[in-house]
């Protein structure tokens, strides 16, 4: 498929690519220490080293305004889009390597909560690209960029992606919550345990 730049005008409807007022540097750094496995994905969504830097402060008063804020990661190695998952918040990544973001919109889940894959588009985002995804943005897993290995950091209000308690079902996007703030559609082949299998078409690969 075709892989635009993250700089790419289309990119605007997804979300946006900060050129200035975040310093990375200290986290990116800091993110290298961490495994970056080279036949699967990890993800931890809370890293008290990368909160406690400076800049830890400033995206939790500048992206997220105030709000209780959680800094992790997502490293690994990846081809396939699996799945894709919104959230009710925008969420503030890092590209620490290079790697390529495979993205959709809310906006085209259908009443049923089925998804065409067909509507998946790909961005290539340099490392050091610090951008945002708005919480309309369909989304999971970085893919890989020429089969290495990506890094990329993760912000989003605290708890988010954490484990579910005390949760009574209310509506029936309920069915798609697999964790705290996270709504997520999987596709058939991924064989992710407890998730809605509503992605129709390919499982995109790249």
């Amino acid at each position: 498929m075709e892989i635009k730049k993250i700089t790419d005008d289309s990119f605007k409807q997804y979300g946006r690519v900060f050129t200035q007022g975040y310093e990375v540097t200290d986290l990116i750094a800091a993110l290298t220490k961490t495994d970056a496995p080279k036949d699967s994905v990890v993800y931890v969504p809370s890293v008290d080293e990368f909160e406690a830097l400076p800049i830890g402060k400033v995206i939790k008063d500048s992206f997220f305004g105030g709000l209780p804020t959680q800094i992790g990661y997502c490293n690994g190695t990846n081809n396939k889009l699996n799945a894709v998952e919104y959230h009710r918040s925008s969420e503030f990544g890092v590209a620490a390597t290079d790697l390529v973001l495979l993205l959709g919109k809310q906006q085209d889940v259908t009443a049923d909560f089925s998804y065409d894959s067909s509507k998946i588009v790909a961005f290539f985002a340099p490392a050091g690209t610090v951008y945002e995804m708005y919480a309309t943005t369909l989304h999971y897993a970085p893919c890989s960029f020429e089969g290495k290995p990506f890094r990329n950091i993760v912000a989003l209000p605290k708890n988010t992606n954490t484990a579910l308690e005390g949760f009574s079902l209310c509506t029936e996007e309920d069915k798609l919550m697999t964790a705290k703030n996270k709504w997520l559609i999987a596709h058939k082949d991924a064989g992710i345990d407890g998730a809605f299998a509503g992605i129709k078409g390919d499982n995109v690969t790249i």
